[in-house]
This record gives C-alpha cells, sequence and structure tokens, in this order.
C-alpha cells in the first residue's frame, strides 16, 4: 500500500509540473487554473465562488477570466441543491482578420440557475448538473443549457477512512436555444488529491468540441470547502 500510494504521489506531481515545464515553448495546447470553493452558511444554504484563468497557450496568453458566485439551497442533505448564480466572462479572442494576432476585448454578464444530483454506484461517486444560463454579451443576448456527469473513484483509502487519490472524468455538453443548437462538448480526465477533509486538488487533461474544430487543455483545479 506504501508503495502504491508513493507511486501516485510521483505520478500527480509530475502531473502538476508539466504547464511549468512548458512556458517557455510555443504551444496550442492550453491551460486553465481553477479555483472552486464553497461555504456552508448551514444545512440548508451554501455560498458558491470560483476563479477559472484560462490561457491560449501554457500562462502568460489569456483567453478567458471568469468569476462565478451563487447561493444554493439544499433539497435534501448533501445531495439535492438549487442554485441561482451570476458570473463575469472576460474573454480576449483574437482577430481572424489581422495579420499582427491583434485580440478583441469582450465581456459577458451571466445569470444562471442549476440543479445538483449527488449519487453513489458502490464506490463510485456520479454528480449530475443541470445548468441554464443567460448571456448578456456585450449587445447580444443567448441563453444555453448544460448537462454535466462527473464520476469520481477512490484509489488508495487513508487511515481516516476517506481516500486520498482518486481518479476524476466528467463530459458536459453545452446547448445553445438557437442555431446553432449544439455549442461544444467538453471531456475531461484527471488524477486527484484529498489534502484533507476541506481542500483537494486536481490535475487533468480535457478536449473541448467545437461545431467545426477541437482544442486541448490542461486544467489544474483546487477545490476548498469552508
Amino acid at each position: 500500500m506504501l508503495k502504491k500510494s508513493k507511486f501516485l504521489m510521483a505520478a500527480l506531481t509530475c502531473v502538476l509540473m508539466l504547464p511549468t515545464s512548458s512556458i517557455s515553448q510555443e504551444s496550442d495546447f492550453g491551460n486553465w487554473l481553477i479555483y472552486i470553493g464553497n461555504k456552508k452558511l448551514n444545512s440548508k444554504w451554501n455560498i458558491h465562488n470560483e476563479v477559472q484563468y484560462r490561457n491560449y497557450d501554457a500562462v502568460g496568453d489569456l483567453e478567458q477570466l471568469l468569476l462565478r458566485t451563487g447561493v444554493g439551497y439544499n433539497l435534501s442533505e448533501n445531495n439535492h441543491n438549487l442554485l441561482l448564480g451570476y458570473g463575469y466572462i472576460l474573454s480576449e479572442n483574437y482577430s481572424p482578420e489581422s495579420e499582427s494576432l491583434d485580440k478583441i476585448s469582450v465581456n459577458e454578464h451571466r445569470i444562471f440557475q442549476q440543479f445538483t444530483s449527488k449519487d453513489r454506484i458502490g464506490i463510485v461517486s456520479l454528480t449530475h448538473r443541470y445548468r441554464f444560463e443567460q448571456r448578456f454579451i456585450d449587445e447580444d443576448f443567448k441563453m444555453r443549457l448544460r448537462y454535466f456527469l462527473a464520476a469520481k473513484i477512490p484509489l488508495v483509502k487513508a487511515d481516516d477512512g476517506y481516500s486520498k487519490f482518486y481518479l476524476s472524468a466528467y463530459n458536459e455538453v453545452f446547448l445553445n436555444t438557437k442555431s446553432a443548437v449544439f455549442d461544444r462538448n467538453r471531456v475531461y480526465g484527471g488524477l486527484g488529491y484529498q489534502l484533507n477533509k476541506r481542500i483537494r486538488m486536481e490535475a487533468g487533461y480535457m478536449n473541448q468540441l467545437f461545431e467545426t474544430s477541437s482544442r486541448d487543455q490542461f486544467n489544474f483545479i483546487t477545490f476548498i470547502t469552508f
């Protein structure tokens, strides 16, 4: 068990070093740094907060800055949650008509409603999330539906009974309310480490499939429960 734990720790360390080792070379492989926090007010109410710093390359070439927050209500203890939220998104898009690779800044204000349901099949934890977004993008208004399915599989049990290392995977599909209906699909797989009961970290690979293209990302995610 000790050897397996050391091996998994070494594997996670190597994965976490990938963005740093890639800084000095140009790449189309994007990098997302993500913080997700949850503050439990009582048995019913919680506050969600989130920061995502998305880069076109390893780091330093901003693609998108996303700030999101919301207030949630538990319909049942830790299993079914309703949440009303707001998000601000700054996108730095490269102009396809510019030969000098100029960027265009796009500001988006987003209101969203979501329902999250958690379940367990054996040792596998499942999360379903249904989200409806109203997007105010500069002078435009759009609406979008999202469905997220995630699985978490423990690998090594610690002395206190919960798993230190785990595998994480999810798929999320995005659908517009107007044509073209299909917006994108995200597939993710990663390795996680439960630092303690309040903090866990993940590092993994994500592919985004658009209507006419696709893009690869490296994601580093920190989850904190207050």
